[in-house]
């Protein structure tokens, strides 16, 4: 699929709210590959995120092409160094942790992937990557060596996410962590959401469909699901009732 930035700028603009499923190779059996597939088809996805903290694991390409087989969405790339980078995949978000201040992860790692990007056909969307503190050590901080921003200083959050949009990105990302005890604030979404211009997605510690919709109901653009679903690959229909 082309011109998936595009897609996301019309849908914001039509307020037309987005899901993503994001896959963590790390945490994928290939051997249940069909079922997970099955039922990302079966959700109300509209992207497929591929990517984790660490990913040590070999699977990534034969995981981009198993779903494709299967599966029509658009497959993008949350990657979190250069060496989860693949050309079998759609687009790939272009994280910069501009929460905190760990080079490597504002733009050393940019610049290492850069000889590797330019031999692919991806999209490159640009993103500034905002960790928002969520009650646990996630694996984003251990990896990134990053303090998340205070999930009560709305404030810093909203000046961060504006300059990210200054610095020329075309996505903000507002992160909680995988596994997160608490999910980002929803009065930070509504804030920072009125004071961007640009689409603004929201993961991490969302547990239930009601989540989701609070997300959706506060300002996010595009919501991000992972551990909930890894945990329950029924979580689309067990709480629909």
């Amino acid at each position: 699929m082309k011109n998936i930035y595009n897609h996301i700028l019309k849908s914001k603009a039509n307020n037309e709210k987005l899901l993503a499923i994001l896959l963590d190779p790390d945490k994928v059996d290939l051997d249940r590959a069909e079922i997970i597939i099955e039922k990302i088809n079966q959700s109300p996805a509209t992207h497929v995120f591929i990517g984790g903290s660490l990913v040590e694991t070999n699977i990534l390409e034969e995981l981009i092409i198993k779903i494709k087989q299967n599966c029509n969405l658009p497959i993008v790339l949350f990657p979190g160094n250069p060496s989860q980078i693949s050309d079998q995949a759609d687009a790939i978000l272009f994280l910069s942790l501009i929460s905190g201040r760990n080079p490597d992860f504002l733009i050393e790692h940019q610049v290492k992937a850069v000889p590797i990007l330019k031999k692919t056909q991806l999209e490159i969307i640009s993103t500034g990557y905002i960790l928002i503190e969520s009650g646990t050590k996630t694996a984003v901080e251990c990896v990134s060596k990053t303090v998340p921003l205070d999930r009560n200083n709305i404030e810093l959050a909203l000046a961060t996410a504006q300059a990210g949009e200054m610095l020329g990105n075309k996505f903000i990302y507002l992160e909680a962590g995988s596994g997160a005890k608490q999910a980002v604030p929803l009065e930070m979404i509504r804030i920072i959401s009125k004071n961007i211009e640009i689409p603004l997605l929201v993961g991490g510690g969302i547990i239930d469909l009601q989540g989701i919709q609070n997300a959706y109901d506060f300002g996010a653009d595009l919501v991000v699901i992972g551990t909930a679903f890894e945990n329950d690959l029924n979580f689309f229909e067990s709480k629909a009732t």
